[in-house]
């Protein structure tokens, strides 16, 4: 069972308050990656590798330009990461149907099944956290962390959740 939250002063907007948030994104975000790392290892791949396997897996036929700009990563690592994918049959590349030049991505069954099985352990962790905090801390949580991102880059969050 999680501990209790502290709750935030309502001079939430000091250091320390500020200081605690950013110690609670670290350590949180460590413990929620490190769940599917062994995953990973067992197959050889790295976070780049999972980065991308999710948010393929979010929006079919994505574009590896759109790829690049979601990962902020440059093209040649990208590169590495996509072709060491598609080499082991874990996702596909097709051409546009209106430009053939736009490289279009999608997984294959077999990294649908990797990506899933990783994202499996991360929903085990998500679940017992967004429990254990309540309907209205997560949404709390949400805006938070929206309000982390850029009001230009807002728009990539949203087309991910359009599917």
């Amino acid at each position: 069972m999680a501990a209790a939250p502290t709750t935030a002063s309502p001079l939430f907007l000091r250091e320390p308050e500020l200081r605690r948030g950013m110690e609670l994104l670290y350590f949180g975000n460590g413990h929620l990656t490190r769940a599917i790392d062994r995953g990973l290892a067992a197959q050889g791949l790295g976070r780049a590798h999972h980065r991308a396997l999710y948010f393929i897996a979010r929006k079919r036929d994505m574009t590896v330009s759109d790829l690049l700009a979601l990962l902020a990563i440059t093209k040649q690592s990208l590169g590495r990461v996509l072709n060491e994918l598609a080499d082991r049959g874990l996702v596909e590349t097709r051409a546009g149907d209106r430009d053939r030049r736009q490289r279009l991505l999608s997984l294959t069954p077999e990294g649908a099944a990797l990506e899933a099985s990783l994202f499996d352990a991360l929903r085990e962790r998500l679940s017992e956290a967004y429990a254990s905090a309540g309907q209205s801390a997560v949404s709390g949580f949400w805006a938070v962390l929206e309000g982390l991102i850029p009001e230009d880059e807002r728009r990539r969050l949203r087309e991910l959740s359009d599917g």
